[in-house]
């Protein structure tokens, strides 16, 4: 619960929310009995936080917009549903609203003029060793040297 409250998302955020699905099949085995399967998958859903309710606590709710096909599909996630596998902040947008509904009514253009001030964020650090890190200028003058 920590991470996700840590995360920090706020409207105006592209997110990609994993999902876990899980799909039960029913047949019939070669002994006439009936078999139940179980499959479970990983679904991405990557939009645009139009609004997050009731901030960290328990009962918080994050709705998320993307446009597919032409046609705005919104979903609205339980922050911290065990079938949501995790959340990664892609971009990170200043706005001037709390609640982005306005959205649904504007084209892509336009919503992406009035996101202007927006970063990428990287959606998973690597952690680089500290041999690679710590150079001295001594030891750089040799490496080129020797180049």
């Amino acid at each position: 619960m920590k991470e996700r409250a840590a995360l920090g998302v706020r409207a105006g955020d592209t997110v990609r929310v994993w999902q876990k699905i899980e799909e039960i099949k029913i047949g019939k085995a070669a002994n006439k009995k009936e078999v139940e399967t179980k499959n479970v998958r990983r679904q991405a859903f990557e939009g645009l936080v139009l609004a997050v309710k009731h901030g960290t606590e328990p009962g918080a709710m994050v709705t998320v917009r993307k446009v597919a096909s032409g046609v705005g599909v919104e979903k609205i996630f339980p922050l911290y549903s065990p079938t949501i596998d995790s959340i990664e902040v892609l971009r990170r947008a200043r706005t001037r609203r709390a609640k982005l509904y306005f959205v649904r009514r504007k084209a892509a253009k336009e919503v992406r003029h009035q996101m202007r001030k927006s970063r990428a964020v990287e959606p998973a650090v690597a952690v680089v060793a500290e041999e690679d890190v710590v150079t001295t200028p001594a030891a750089h003058k040799e490496e080129v040297a020797a180049e």
